[in-house]
């Protein structure tokens, strides 16, 4: 069970949480926030992935920029890039933690980008199993739990997926490259964060 002081942690950060008891509950909020005629760009994310929204906004009639759409590695980028200048921007987060800061780390940057700047509107979606008790926490969640996992499914082979820990690796295929702490938000509810009571992705 979430403990509900999560939610006035970032509300004084100027971060909107709301909970739901699954990936379906989520799902319809936010088909029922997103106009028909809003643009979406999506953050990969495990969590998505299990919800289906991409196939659920673009056969309602959204313009969606999701790069697991691309063809090659060339579309892929112009799907990220279009993606920063979008209505709204969905995506999954590495980690949270109760005192009310999100930390993200990506490949490329373009994840972390568009939760920082850049689309008017952010929902991020988490599972409860994403939840920590303070920033230095969420960052070890990331780099030792997160950055693993993610590197072996994307296949990867930095030295923490042997490891299963971070090692602060030099290699080429190192996926830790832009670490996000987001403590806080100039607009209010810009950033609308959804807390699923389950345990969800990475």
């Amino acid at each position: 069970m979430v403990d509900l002081r999560i939610k006035e942690n970032f509300k004084e950060k100027n971060i909107e949480v709301s909970f739901f008891k699954n990936l379906s509950e989520a799902k319809l909020q936010i088909l029922k926030l997103i106009n028909i005629n809003d643009t979406v760009g999506i953050g990969h994310s495990g969590t998505l992935q299990a919800m289906d929204i991409t196939n659920e906004l673009i056969l309602r009639g959204n313009i969606v920029f999701d790069k697991e759409l691309a063809k090659d590695k060339e579309e892929c980028k112009v799907i990220k890039k279009k993606a920063l200048l979008t209505d709204w921007y969905i995506t999954g987060s590495n980690a949270i933690s109760f005192d009310g800061k999100i930390v993200n780390v990506d490949h490329s940057g373009n994840r972390v980008a568009a939760i920082n700047f850049g689309p008017d509107k952010v929902i991020i979606v988490v599972g409860q199993n994403k939840i920590t008790n303070n920033l230095e926490e969420a960052i070890s969640r990331v780099k030792n739990i997160a950055c693993p996992k993610n590197a072996k499914r994307a296949g990867f082979n930095p030295p923490c997926v042997t490891l299963n820990k971070c090692v602060d690796c030099k290699s080429k295929e190192r996926v830790c490259n832009c670490l996000s702490i987001i403590e806080g938000q100039v607009g209010k509810d810009r950033i609308k964060l959804f807390i699923i009571d389950d345990d969800l992705g990475f």
